[in-house]
């Protein structure tokens, strides 16, 4: 058995330190909590960019500028020391994080964002950074198309885990990819909430017969800093849910263990044991028996994965 831990909390949206330092912060109390694993949203760092869904790319053309400058400015370079924050608290607690984040590519003069999410070992390692392959909608103003490179499943003390960004958990043969690499703990930050949701991340434990973590973005119009540019065009409302989270996990067999948290601020644990996931692919098993591989075929172009960065203590 193994106690995980979803943080659901607003991020310190467009400062990259800032967010980090509260990241830190949460690493810690759930770590002092029992959880090996740690789990922030989708985009944490910096922050989400809630504002593309309310402003037009032609009208709104020199606040969506400004903003962009913002979060590029504040995004992650995972080829330098932006998360060495991370690292250290993964290594100080012994613990598995995984973490949203805006990613740039700096140091080789890169203008392209990247929806990303980060996978770092309980010694402080990069084991994995998977970049989103479709941004959705107004998130392709944002982001670049991701890559498959890191578009697999590895193994970290609480079980073989892998994720998927957002929408891209739609994707059926995205899915299928990290069944087919053995995935036991499937991990889904995400900027969706809502029944349709929960109820698509009970479908993906049911298919994949794995564990499946939902960590949903919680932001309320009063987290909105005070000087972020458009504002009360933007955000007037400070007593509006901007996004009320929904963060759950769901056991191999689709049923809810924790969660949905909703429009609340904390921390939602649950134990999970990898040890059901082989017994409940007995009867399904859409990587394996249930495949047909006499039918059926799965071809992933994986591009030359990124350097990881191995941190030494």
């Amino acid at each position: 058995m193994s106690k995980i831990a979803i943080i659901q909390r607003p991020p310190v949206l467009l400062d990259r330190a800032a967010t980090l330092a509260r990241a830190v912060q949460s690493v810690a109390e759930a770590a002092a909590a029992g959880a090996s694993l740690v789990v922030l949203p989708e985009l944490y760092i910096p922050g989400y960019p809630s504002w593309i869904w309310r402003l037009a790319a032609g009208r709104d053309g020199a606040l969506m500028g400004q903003l962009h400058g913002l979060l590029l400015a504040n995004a992650v370079d995972v080829s330098g020391d932006d998360l060495q924050g991370l690292y250290q608290a993964a290594r100080r607690h012994g613990v598995s994080i995984v973490c949203g984040i805006n990613e740039c590519e700096r140091r080789q003069g890169g203008g392209t964002l990247y929806n990303s999410v980060v996978v770092i070992g309980p010694r402080g390692e990069l084991l994995n950074r998977h970049r989103k392959l479709m941004p959705t909608n107004p998130e392709r103003m944002v982001h670049g198309p991701g890559d498959a490179a890191g578009l697999r499943a590895v193994d970290t003390p609480v079980g073989r885990l892998g994720t998927l960004i957002c929408w891209e958990n739609y994707m059926p043969l995205a899915r299928y990819a990290l069944y087919a690499d053995g995935v036991e703990v499937y991990v889904a930050p995400t900027y969706d909430s809502g029944e349709s949701w929960i109820t698509t991340l009970r479908h993906i434990a049911l298919e994949g017969r794995c564990w499946v973590l939902g960590s949903g973005t919680l932001l309320r119009g009063s987290d909105i800093p005070e000087d972020f540019p458009g504002r009360e065009q933007l955000f007037a409302d400070p007593d509006e849910w901007i996004n009320g989270g929904d963060s759950l996990v769901v056991d191999p067999t689709g049923r809810l263990v924790a969660g949905p948290l909703h429009r609340e601020e904390g921390i939602l644990y649950a134990e999970i044991d990898v040890a059901r996931v082989a017994p409940a692919r007995r009867t399904l098993d859409v990587s394996g028996h249930y495949a047909r591989a006499d039918i059926f075929e799965l071809q992933v172009r994986r591009t030359p994965a990124c350097s990881l960065r191995q941190i030494d203590g």
